[in-house]
């Protein structure tokens, strides 16, 4: 099979899908991989990197997809991509569209067969697409909250962690996920006060094995407005996979907490957990809403691109070639059932129920 990688045209992202290192085993599986001339470098891999593996680059976008049968990207597609995309493409990437109904729209009307990274789960429940990048969001939001924090940046002037004589800072976690739950882990380690709020036993466990420094709770509403309060760093981790997030802290609950206070909301991809909530890119990053700091970039590990793009394609290679295997894959079915959209239908039930 044809296998295309474009360049990521989403700002500031600087991820690629498949390393050199995948690109050469699918060449000694028989396939054809081409990749858009310096779409690996602001993850550290340059064009002669992939052409020493015996990939094909090509020069533009437009050459790329012209070439490419199945379309291998992280980000779901936007303006640049959506001109070259056909009916014939197969894409394979986050698309998120539970979120994006003008994209959804646009998908259908192409006709393409769009699998979602985020929909594609195993038998057990798991996300095995969804993970590594969860990983990382939780660690960057802990990351940044703690920045946004600092007095330069427009924060109350906290430091997490604290010291002998002076108060710890306090990070509220929705979710104890893959997400959630690293970036509770991060907090923790740094000394905070944490709270954790998830309806699972197990990760209510997981969770206060992390440390005496760390609470966890079910997500009363009366409680998730109590911790928020007085939070300092409020990080929102709630996921129903293929689904919008439902909005876990009110305007009313971002209007109490303190000016100078941080929210980092890295379910802003399905629509976001905070009312408050509105996707912002890293060029302009952060707004402000009743003097609380808003972070709602809808690409978080975008930032480590090197990091990102290894530990993605790690997760992703397996199902890549089963998908250029041929039409066998269907009948694999975490990929089955991880179809978005297929011959201008929506397939996915959680985005039908949305319909």
């Amino acid at each position: 099979m044809r296998i295309g990688v474009p360049s990521e045209t989403k700002t500031l992202e600087g991820r690629v899908a498949l390393v050199p290192a995948a690109c050469a085993d699918l060449v000694r599986h028989g396939h054809e991989v081409y990749i858009q001339a310096g779409a690996g470098l602001k993850s550290g891999f340059r064009d002669e990197d992939y052409s020493r593996v015996g990939v094909t680059l090509m020069a533009n976008a437009k050459k790329l997809y012209e070439v490419g049968e199945l379309i291998v990207k992280v980000k779901e597609p936007i303006a640049g991509d959506l001109r070259y995309l056909r009916k014939d493409h197969l894409l394979f990437c986050y698309l998120h569209l539970a979120a994006e109904p003008k994209l959804t729209q646009r998908l259908l009307d192409i006709g393409l067969t769009g699998i979602a990274f985020e929909s594609v789960q195993e038998a057990d429940g798991s996300l095995p697409l969804l993970a590594p990048m969860s990983i990382i969001a939780g660690r960057i939001a802990t990351q940044i909250g703690t920045h946004l924090l600092h007095q330069p940046s427009g924060g109350k002037g906290k430091l997490l962690g604290g010291l002998p004589s002076t108060e710890r800072g306090k990070v509220v976690v929705l979710g104890a996920g893959a997400a959630g739950g690293n970036a509770a882990a991060l907090a923790a380690a740094m000394g905070a006060n944490v709270v954790v709020f998830d309806k699972r036993p197990d990760r209510l466990a997981q969770m206060m094995a992390l440390g005496s420094n760390v609470t966890a709770l079910y997500p009363y509403e009366e409680y998730v407005a109590r911790e928020v309060r007085d939070a300092d760093l409020v990080i929102g981790a709630v996921l129903i996979p293929s689904a919008k997030a439902p909005h876990v802290v009110t305007r009313a609950m971002v209007k109490s907490m303190e000016p100078g206070s941080v929210l980092v909301d890295i379910s802003i991809d399905q629509g976001g957990c905070f009312e408050t909530s509105k996707p912002t890119t890293y060029a302009h990053p952060t707004y402000l809403v009743d003097g609380v700091t808003h972070f709602c970039v809808t690409n978080m590990p975008g930032a480590v691109p090197q990091t990102s793009s290894q530990a993605i394609c790690a997760a992703i290679l397996p199902y890549v070639q089963r998908l250029a295997s041929g039409k066998n894959w269907r009948k694999f079915e975490p990929l089955k059932g991880g179809i978005n959209v297929e011959a201008g239908k929506i397939v996915h039930p959680a985005l039908k129920a949305m319909a």
